[in-house]
């Protein structure tokens, strides 16, 4: 008869628990960790995944401050402890340099010079002083469009129209019953409105949008991620572009990749004969921003499939019949427009992906009309003629006499213009717009820069003639223009943290080294002709910071 160990059998029990202890904390530990890499993965600001497939649309993905992966706007760290502890997880190779340099900012008088520490310096900028400034409460005649109330509806309709409004609440419902598009469903209530017609309500009589309104975020998003339902030739312009449509009656207008992002314009080409750039359109849009106009619509980057999102939907005939496959595999089209429109200068897809900018559409001219207006420093448009302020050093005492230059801000907002032409190398501003809600006492829209940043290694220094031979400038301009010239908010830097929250960022830079640091070059070029005319002129400071300009005019050496 066998007798059993009872020390030895127990030992064997111990054995087996502690086995599958170890097991079912494996399988936890297992569990837990995927869960944690798919809800705790940190949003990036600089980085696209992209899916390219030959037959499948392109998906973005893409969480800038700008575009987000849900419809909810961009959150803020609230600290800037958080938002030093996110950079270091997004970034944990960089170097903090806001931490260990001595960052300063322009301060008010008897404020002293505090460091610039713990945010990125495109923040630190939009939180100073001169990109606060107070401004002039808004009256309702300094508002593009309006949204009639009730009773403004009911003064101008008839009682049946009256009654038929009054049972739907004062909403708005679309009659169109096109496949794809979103039932309408608008009322008076600003949150029911689509990101596009928010923009078109907050358009003023002083700019296009406000920086802080959160809707800008909503729109870049919108831009950047909404179906396209539609894309048909845009009429007018010289070179290619298409008007595109989006589900909820939005729309874009598209310029295509059509060169390499940092290929540089060929210095035998006149400004005339050169290729518009998709990325010209987003940088010139953020430089537009950081120096504080607000006067170009907003603008994003975004790859495209040309077959799903361009080809099989368009229900242009002319565009649809310029599309073929390059020998190498690519869908390429040409279209229809002046200039490049040809087989022999295709915008292709790689071989479907194509890179293009989207720029928010303005007000229909039905609805808002503007007016053109010929530029008086608009160039020959010749090989061989010279426009008269070319030949005329004194130009400016005629343009200073000649309605609308002759009074108000017209002449320093064409100024203001001149820089930003100069600043990215933009010889292409023949015409510019306004809106004729506002009359001649507004701001001008800078539209159409595809031109610019053509060339990074040589300046023209002809663009800055309003400049140089009206020698005015606005304060506020020459205040930011200054401190985008300090090392703690130097141009090229905010321009590279501007650029980074653009969908496309995620691939090469929209913008070379090479033009960034051209942007530090131009703006010493620019505060140069101010001390010349400064050392000629006493009148060279169109003050528009009249009653609070001596909080913030205090200049570094």
């Amino acid at each position: 008869m066998m007798r059993l160990n009872p020390g030895r059998s127990t030992r064997s029990i111990y054995l087996v628990l502690a086995g599958l202890s170890l097991a079912v904390h494996l399988l936890l530990a297992i569990f837990c960790l995927s869960v944690l890499q798919t809800a705790c993965v940190l949003p990036t600001s600089s980085t696209s995944t992209i899916k390219r497939t030959d037959d499948q649309s392109i998906s973005h993905s893409s969480s800038s401050s700008a575009a987000s992966s849900s419809h909810k706007l961009p959150t803020i760290p609230q600290n800037e402890e958080n938002h030093k502890l996110i950079a270091k997880a997004l970034h944990p190779k960089e170097k903090d340099s806001f931490d260990n340099a001595s960052e300063k900012k322009l301060t008010a008088p008897g404020k002293g010079i505090q460091k610039v520490k713990g945010r990125s310096k495109l923040e630190a900028l939009f939180k100073h002083p001169l990109y606060n400034l107070p401004r002039p409460e808004l009256q309702e005649v300094d508002w593009l469009l309006r949204v009639k109330t009730n009773e403004h509806a009911k003064e101008s309709v008839s009682e049946e129209e009256r009654e038929d409004a009054i049972n739907s609440d004062s909403e708005w419902e679309s009659s169109s019953q096109e496949e794809g598009y979103d039932k309408v469903n608008w009322t008076n209530d600003v949150e029911t409105h689509p990101p596009w017609l928010r923009f078109h309500l907050g358009i003023s009589r002083w700019e296009l949008y406000n920086r802080k309104d959160p809707n800008l975020a909503q729109l870049t998003h919108y831009l950047a991620t909404q179906k396209i339902l539609g894309a048909v030739h845009k009429t007018g312009g010289t070179q290619l572009k298409l008007l595109i449509s989006f589900p909820n009656y939005g729309e874009a207008l598209l310029k295509p990749m059509r060169q390499a992002r940092d290929a540089e314009t060929d210095v035998n080409l006149f400004y005339f004969s050169d290729f518009e750039r998709h990325n010209a359109e987003i940088a010139a849009f953020h430089l537009d921003r950081v120096l504080g106009f607000n006067r170009i619509p907003p603008v994003v980057g975004r790859l495209i499939n040309v077959t799903t999102e361009i080809r099989e939907i368009t229900t242009d005939n002319r565009l649809s019949r310029t599309f073929f496959t390059s020998p190498a595999g690519n869908i390429c089209f040409y279209g229809q427009c002046e200039y490049y429109c040809s087989s022999e200068h295709p915008v292709c897809g790689q071989p479907h992906a194509l890179e293009v900018s989207l720029a928010a559409m303005l007000p229909d001219l039905t609805i808002a009309p503007r007016r053109s207006w010929r530029s008086p420093w608009r160039r020959a448009y010749s090989r061989k003629k010279l426009a008269k302020w070319e030949k005329d050093a004194a130009y400016c005492d005629t343009v200073k006499k000649t309605p609308p230059y002759s009074h108000g801000t017209r002449l320093v907002d064409l100024i203001d213009m001149a820089i930003l032409d100069f600043l990215m190398s933009n010889m292409d501003r023949h015409h510019y717009e306004t809106f004729e809600e506002f009359g001649n006492d507004t701001f001008l829209l800078h539209l159409d820069n595809g031109r610019a940043f053509g060339r990074h290694s040589q300046d023209e220094p002809s663009i800055l003639a309003p400049l140089k031979q009206c020698c005015r400038i606005r304060r506020s301009t020459l205040l930011r223009l200054r401190l985008l010239s300090l090392t703690s908010f130097r141009l090229s830097d905010v321009m590279r943290d501007s650029l980074l929250q653009d969908p496309l960022a995620g691939g090469a830079p929209l913008l070379s080294e090479a033009h960034l640091s051209a942007l530090d070059r131009r703006l010493a070029a620019v505060l140069q002709v101010v001390q010349s005319c400064q050392e000629q002129h006493v009148d060279l400071i169109y003050n528009d910071l009249e009653g609070y300009e001596h909080e913030y005019d205090q200049q570094p050496d």
